[in-house]
């Protein structure tokens, strides 16, 4: 005998999650993604191939974008709560998207979140978007349908950069394929990442396998360019001239791709204080480090449309290895002291681009000065922060950069006569093959 009811009833799958319940699964997503970002952030200066570099930055910038916005929405669905640090029933699988970061190798680091991590959460993102509500989750679904996206295609470059790390490399596979199953094996563990109720919150113990990373004092280069510390002789010689008309062009793009070492800091940066400063940190940081990987991009593209070869471009080192064995604190005063030190000459050079014709060199920098004009905003504002909650006067941040000045004048009074000879002839080089292509 059927039932009836006195009230409309009208059993709908997009009524399956109250918002609390939508939170809480957003909350899980906010939380993978952050500790895979700053996991991917730490591990910038280890790997070698500069393309690797530049979209591995990107990539952690597209990851804190999709966990800001999971993040707001969160405080949306759960309002008038502003909490969100407490990881809960989740806590064995944030802490194994944290655990990547002691990856063996750069191999097992690329394979492990390109094969399990990635597609964990490229597989949740699709689950969620199915079964959840597209009217009354709809800023959710505008975001996430980004993400799923992006997922998509970090997941395509990671398994790439993982195969060719291991051509490279081919004495690491079988111990990067154990990490990876490693991985896949606790992720099982801990019931995945899903849609679900969280099946485990207790911590398992180490991953067997792990090898804890430490932030390497000298970074990885890509082997394409020519190996130096110092990439300019003006960089070691104040009589060398930074020049004008071609040169002014070369020395120019030779000074954006080198600004690797500054993705290189701020992934340092961002791993060293995610767990310090308030999200709003991690956040600016990988906005901050792509940004630079876009000026390194922009430095290459002109180099190898003036038809200039890798192997006679300089790739230098010196100012990362300048902050290497200080407080992390010296390499975000790094980027800071670099930043606030030239921004007033972009706009000149600008216009010297424009009157030479060179469109390119011209847009790059014109665009170059707006990003760097934030990020001097980052510096000041973050230094003052780190400061005030290390108990130190905030005012004080000045006193950082200065001792940054004087790292790297002492590092460049290590150059040797046969380094300063050795830059001065590939530059000279490259200024005479570049008259040839004009």
């Amino acid at each position: 005998m059927s039932q009836t009811s006195e009230f409309l009833s009208s059993p709908q799958p997009r009524a399956r999650w109250m918002r609390f319940d939508t939170a809480q699964i957003l909350k899980r997503f906010f939380f993978c993604e952050r500790s895979l970002l700053v996991s991917e952030a730490s591990w910038i200066p280890a790997i070698a191939p500069l393309d690797i570099k530049t979209a591995l930055a990107r990539f952690i910038w597209q990851s804190s974008e999709t966990a800001d916005a999971l993040r707001n929405r969160v405080f949306e669905l759960r309002f008038p709560s502003r909490l969100l640090e407490e990881q809960g029933a989740d806590h064995a699988l944030i802490e194994l998207f944290s655990a990547v970061k002691d990856s063996p190798s750069v191999p097992a680091f690329l394979l492990s979140i390109g094969r399990i991590l990635l597609p964990a959460l490229r597989d949740s993102f699709q689950a969620y978007l199915a079964a959840s509500d597209a009217i009354a989750d709809g800023p959710t679904h505008r975001f996430l349908s980004v993400a799923l996206a992006e997922k998509s295609e970090q997941i395509t470059a990671f398994e790439q950069w993982g195969e060719s790390a291991l051509a490279s490399n081919p004495e690491l596979r079988e111990g990067a394929l154990a990490w990876a199953q490693t991985i896949a094996k606790r992720l099982s563990d801990v019931g995945g990442v899903g849609v679900g109720p969280s099946s485990s919150s207790a911590i398992a113990g180490p991953l067997p396998g792990a090898k804890a990373y430490n932030i390497p004092d000298r970074p990885a280069r890509d082997m394409r360019f020519w190996p130096c510390r110092f990439y300019w002789p003006d960089v070691v010689d104040p009589s060398y001239p930074y020049g004008e008309g071609m040169q002014l062009q070369l020395r120019s793009a030779i000074s954006h791709l080198n600004e690797v070492w500054a993705i290189e800091n701020g992934g340092v940066m961002l791993s060293a204080f995610a767990d310090i400063l308030p999200w709003e940190w991690i956040h600016n940081a990988a906005r901050w480090t792509y940004d630079e990987s876009r000026h390194c991009r922009m430095g290459y593209e002109r180099l190898i449309a003036w038809s200039l070869n890798p192997a006679e471009i300089p790739l230098g080192t010196y100012i990362y290895e300048s902050g290497s064995g200080q407080d992390p604190i010296y390499r975000l005063g790094m980027l800071y002291f670099f930043e606030t030190k030239n921004i007033r000459h972009k706009p000149a050079r600008a216009q010297l681009f424009h009157a030479y014709g060179d469109a390119l060199s011209e847009h790059d920098m014109d665009f170059d000065w707006a990003d760097e004009t934030m990020h001097a905003g980052y510096g000041k504002h973050w230094l003052k922060e780190l400061l005030a909650v290390r108990g130190q006067d905030p005012a004080a941040y000045d006193q950082v950069r200065e001792r940054c000045e004087k790292l790297v004048g002492d590092y460049v009074s290590t150059a040797t006569p046969d380094e300063v000879a050795g830059i001065k002839r590939v530059a000279s080089a490259l200024m005479a093959k570049a008259r040839q292509t004009m």
